[in-house]
């Protein structure tokens, strides 16, 4: 039933392309901002729910 009706629409096929396109630029992005994160603010944010409220710098 579901094969009758995408075959039926024109230019379908285009979709799970930019798909896989949309998902391959956001993995990329995300995965390059993980890697030129700050190394502190990676330790900074490891060590948060160990503090104390007491402990805390501000």
């Amino acid at each position: 039933m579901f094969r009758e009706i995408f075959e039926s629409i024109e230019g379908i096929d285009i979709y799970p392309i930019f798909s896989l396109l949309l998902f391959l630029i956001f993995f990329t992005a995300t995965a390059l901002w993980i890697v030129k994160l700050d190394k502190n603010y990676i330790e900074e944010m490891e060590n948060l729910p160990l503090e104390n409220s007491e402990n805390k710098e501000n």
